[in-house]
Formats: C-alpha cells, structure tokens, sequence
C-alpha cells in the first residue's frame, strides 16, 4: 500500500482529483492581465458615472439611467472578473466553503448562551483588573509629581 493519499486505501487505484482553487489561479494567462486591466477600468468608469456621464450625454442626468449605468458597468466588470483564471479559483472556493460549512458541528444554544456568560465575566474581570492598574499607576504619578 502506498502512503500517498491520493490513491484509494482498498484498491491503491489512484483517486481523481479536482484541481484545487489555488491551482487553477496559479495557471494564469497573459488575457488575465488584459480582463483584469478592462474591468478595472469598467469599476473607475462606474464611480464616475454621476459627476461626468451627463456633460457627455444628454439622457444621463436622469437617475436611472446613471443607475443603471452603474449597474452595467459593475455586472460587466465581475463578468471580465469571472472569465480569469483568479476568478474561476474564486468561485470554486466559495464552492469548498459551502461543502466546509456543511461539515461544521455547530454548538447548541446552550452552549452559545454558557460560552457567551463566560466571555462576558471574563471581560468584566479583565476591566476591573485594569482600572485598577490604571487607578494604581495615576496614584503613583500624583505621589511623584505632589
């Protein structure tokens, strides 16, 4: 039996594995550069869109047409975003993350209410621990200072 753990443990047949999000983000391309470059500009475009869209054109001192300027602007960019390599990794780990909270074994409400009575007293002993340092150290300096 190998060590490795990307093979099956009964039949040492080797398990596919799904390229993990931080690989797909490593195999970039130089038209991620260019996405990344377009939908920054698409994002800059969009917060001017208030203050120097109407001088150019007429129709956009209406606020919906600057609303919805902005919204295409935006839903443009995060598509130009989507199409990268960095932004297919992105996804997929917002995918891991789901299927992680899946997993998550979360406390009762017993527990939550125990544990938050717990912080809160420790809280409150750490603030009178510290006031009277600070009652302590102010009485040292009026004694120093007369």
């Amino acid at each position: 039996m190998s060590n490795d753990k990307s093979r099956d443990a009964l039949s040492d047949a080797p398990i596919p594995q799904k390229n993990t999000a931080a690989e797909v983000v490593r195999s970039g391309s130089p038209i991620d550069i260019i996405l990344w470059v377009l939908a920054i500009i698409l994002l800059i475009g969009a917060s001017l869109v208030n203050q120097y869209l109407p001088a150019y054109w007429a129709p956009a001192s209406n606020i919906w047409v600057q609303i919805g300027a902005i919204l295409a602007c935006i839903i443009v960019a995060l598509g130009l975003l989507y199409a990268t390599h960095q932004g297919k990794g992105f996804i997929r780990l917002l995918k891991d993350s789901r299927l992680e909270l899946r997993r998550v074994t979360w406390p009762t409400k017993q527990e939550t209410v125990t544990t938050s009575w717990q912080v809160v007293l420790v809280i409150i002993v750490a603030a009178i621990v510290l006031w009277c340092f600070d009652y302590a150290l102010g009485w040292l300096v009026k004694l120093m200072i007369g």
